[in-house]
């Protein structure tokens, strides 16, 4: 029954990481299984309506891109010719939000997979032996979760991961922590150890070829009880402090290991033995989540155990958006700029705007966040590549060195947020400073309507709020907030560039590789009102 068709499909959007799932179905499907012709796209590549397809896996990711998925699933059902039960889709947003999937009226006989494919691949697939389905017979096979990643589909698509060249594994699987927040306990369940990780970095390097690095996709790795052993298996392996790999007739390359989940304060700071054993191997960044002040002790424990051991490149992640306020993210982002100042690490926060796991875009908003904070943090963020850097100077410029001057900043307009460098050296109107003086008149009833202003609308309409404020203070601050032409932006942008020819740019000193998954810097949220009746409006507003 070999040589059948199967095509594996992974949504458009950008993502660091290859799809791991669908590199084993693969391998399940491919010349070391099956043996079925396989062929992987990425986003909708319609020469495959060209040939008949015996199978279909649509992957998921993140629950924000439903309107990308969704637009995948029905690329997917036409591709099998409306023939719903040749397509399979699973991963994150699809256990995530099984049931939202599940009523699509649609996709009827699609099959949605919640959770691992840790079961016989016919049991985990849902496959109907009574309807003779493709390997429905396949109930005490390997479950396809165990299975080697297959590689080489990767080199069919122009599509580039920014993290590739790298042994993908788990040591472990779940999370002994239930955070409301994350969706790891629907997703994997308890804290639970895998097979072999040296089984699995020996049959990549003998299938695929030696990797550079060495990515662990674990959830809590240091709850593992064979933490120990773990980090002996990685030393064994080659992934010492300072290891080179070395291929014939390429330049020797530096190796890393990448915890890319990150590792648990709260269990760090209990021992320093967890951060005595991380520094035996060539572990860059290290990776702390600091999700709330309720964990400032524990955290800054943490990071002095690894300045101890000589651990001085951390990587931070901040949520943001929950339970927390402006004030908690602050005081969270400033205490990492006092770290790297005492103890000489280098520690990058990267802000993680919550979003609850089942919903189809990034439109929540915490109840001690306003809306356009929220938007104001992305634009900071934005102007920053995602960064918080822990150097002083660069923090005070980008947050302020106080909360006043953080939550100031986050009530600036954003075109001046975004383009800050032209309007305090080079904009001939002194725009910013006139915003300022204008800005230090409101009181604070009116900061909070303007706020309130501010959070109502798509910014496209904020040429009407003026009619709607309650004070002439109010008036002549909101005219600042109209969003510029975008082709004075470029305007701007390109006469900058040629002012600061020369200069030297800051460094953020952090490869892209080593950077977050996704940090919604490209998020737009959907206007409120239809461009053609903003248009409409602000027509009706200069008449």
């Amino acid at each position: 029954m070999a040589k059948k068709n199967i095509l594996l499909i992974e949504p458009g959007y950008k993502n660091k990481y290859p799809p791991l799932g669908l590199m084993k179905i693969a391998q399940y499907h491919g010349p070391r299984g099956k043996k079925d012709n396989v062929r992987f796209i990425k986003g909708e590549d319609r020469s495959v309506l060209r040939q008949a397809w015996d199978r279909i896996y649509v992957t998921t990711l993140f629950s924000f891109e439903y309107p990308k998925i969704s637009q995948t699933i029905d690329f997917a059902i036409e591709v099998a010719n409306g023939q719903a039960d040749k397509v399979f889709v699973g991963g994150i947003a699809a256990s995530l939000m099984h049931e939202r999937f599940l009523k699509e009226h649609r996709w009827h006989g699609v099959r949605f997979i919640k959770g691992l494919l840790s079961a016989p691949p016919a049991v985990a697939l849902q496959l109907d032996e009574f309807s003779e389905e493709l390997y429905a017979d396949d109930i005490t096979g390997r479950p396809i979760e165990d299975l080697v990643p297959d590689y080489d589909i990767l080199s069919q698509i122009d599509y580039q991961y920014s993290v590739r060249d790298a042994y993908f594994a788990y040591t472990s699987r779940g999370c002994i922590r239930k955070c409301h927040f994350c969706g790891v306990p629907k997703l994997e369940g308890g804290q639970r150890d895998t097979e072999s990780l040296t089984d699995l970095v020996r049959a990549i390097e003998e299938y695929y070829g030696p990797k550079k690095d060495l990515i662990l996709m674990d959830n809590n790795v240091v709850a593992s009880p064979r933490f120990k052993e773990i980090i002996a298996e990685i030393r064994d392996l080659g992934f010492t402090p300072g290891a080179k790999l070395h291929r014939p007739g390429r330049p020797p390359v530096q190796r890393r290991v990448d915890f890319n989940q990150g590792v648990d304060a709260r269990i760090l700071c209990k021992d320093p033995m967890y951060l005595r054993e991380l520094s035996s191997i060539c572990l860059k960044p290290l990776r702390i989540a600091f999700d709330h002040l309720g964990v400032k002790k524990q955290y800054e424990q943490a990071v002095r155990y690894a300045a101890e051991f000589g651990l001085t490149e951390l990587s931070n992640y901040m949520l943001y958006n929950f339970h927390d306020n402006p004030a908690d993210l602050f005081e969270r982002m400033r205490l990492n700029v006092s770290l790297n100042e005492e103890l000489g690490v280098r520690v990058w926060s990267f802000p993680m705007r919550y979003q609850p796991t089942d919903r189809p875009d990034r439109g929540h908003i915490g109840e001690k966040w306003s809306r356009y904070q929220l938007r104001s943090m992305q634009i900071i963020l934005q102007a920053t590549h995602g960064i918080v850097s822990g150097e002083p100077q660069f923090f005070k410029h980008a947050y302020g060195d106080t909360f006043e001057e953080y939550e100031r900043i986050l009530l600036m307009p954003h075109d001046f947020i975004f383009n800050r460098e032209w309007y305090e050296r080079f904009d001939p109107e002194g725009r910013l400073g006139q915003f300022r003086a204008e800005f230090a008149k409101l009181d604070s009833f009116e900061l909070a309507e303007l706020i309130e202003l501010l959070s109502s609308c798509d910014p496209r309409e904020f040429v009407l709020l003026a009619d709607r404020a309650s004070t002439n203070a109010l008036k002549r601050v909101l005219r600042f907030y109209v969003p510029l032409p975008k082709e004075e932006l470029f305007s701007i942008w390109a006469r900058q560039k040629e002012l600061t020819r020369g200069e030297i740019t800051a460094d953020m000193g952090l490869a892209e590789d080593e950077r977050v998954e996704d940090a919604g810097l490209d998020h737009e949220e959907p206007p409120m009102l239809p461009l053609k009746q903003v248009r409409q409006l602000h027509e009706r507003t200069e008449a």
